[in-house]
């Protein structure tokens, strides 16, 4: 008995092909709002974009706005080599202002759109005026707390800015007594979701890391969320057999994650082209 060999071959390719193979569907869905282009996979026009970016982009009045579970967002830039949006919120406290009360945002998606849009991994959420009950601090025996820098940004340069001066005292560290530390900075994987009610935390800040050179002082740090938007791929499947083959385009933007799933099949090999 004769056993036929099939091997399926993934070629991924990066975005920029992507314009190159598609260039019709890609001009027809490209639109603007105020100084902003939106090109694929982002999309204000129904129909178009991926479905996994849709209904999350409005442009009201030349300023575009970004709009998730967690609250609305004005979007301050998209940058398509980095594949991030850059995100406002005005409830967010900065080196300037402080704001209390539990009024910012934070970040929290869909869990259907979680391996779509996360926050970068430079990017920190300074948590203020957590109470001792919150989450963030439950489960550490001797009081140890999650609070670290990320990518040299934290609370201990964080509390130097000048909107801390009315605040009053500041208690930051990896150990507390007497109570919490007044911010405490993680990373979004520490914690999947910036939810002020459910963290018991009364404000945030989120700073990025947007050169290699460390900037000097909480003064000079770049304040936003900035969101990755999972790795545009194009994925072509070719299956091979003794009879020849056939290629077919399994989706024209997908994340890394999702790659793994379709890999999971016997006799796979990839290719990446950059």
């Amino acid at each position: 008995m004769v056993h036929l060999l099939f091997t399926t071959t993934l070629f991924i390719a990066s975005l920029p092909l992507l314009a190159h193979t598609y260039p019709n569907h890609v001009k027809a869905c490209r639109s603007y709002c105020g100084n902003i282009t939106l090109d694929y996979p982002f999309a204000l026009q129904p129909g178009c974009g991926h479905p996994g970016f849709r209904d999350l982009l409005f442009c009201i009045n030349d300023v575009l706005m970004f709009h998730i579970p967690s609250g609305s967002y004005r979007v301050l830039n998209i940058d398509y080599a980095y594949q991030s949006l850059t995100l406002h919120d005005p409830y967010m406290s900065t080196c300037d202002s402080i704001v209390l009360g539990g009024r910012g945002n934070g970040f929290a998606v869909e869990h259907w759109r979680a391996s779509y849009l996360t926050p970068a991994s430079d990017n920190v959420f300074m948590l203020i005026g957590c109470s001792a009950e919150s989450p963030l601090f439950q489960g550490f025996p001797g009081k140890h707390l999650p609070c670290q820098n990320v990518s040299g940004l934290g609370c201990e340069e964080y509390l130097g800015c000048p909107a801390w001066d009315v605040i009053g005292p500041k208690r930051v560290g990896t150990v507390y007594g007497s109570g919490p530390p007044e911010c405490c900075a993680v990373g979004f994987d520490a914690i999947r979701a910036v939810n002020l009610t459910r963290l018991e935390c009364q404000g945030y800040s989120s700073a990025y890391n947007v050169a290699p050179v460390r900037i000097s002082g909480p003064d000079g740090w770049s304040y936003g969320i900035r969101v990755r938007s999972c790795n545009a791929l194009i994925i072509l499947s070719t299956n091979m057999a003794s009879s020849g083959h056939n290629s077919r385009v399994l989706d024209l933007y997908d994340c890394l994650d999702d790659i793994q799933s379709k890999l999971k099949a016997s006799h796979t090999a990839v290719m990446i082209m950059f």
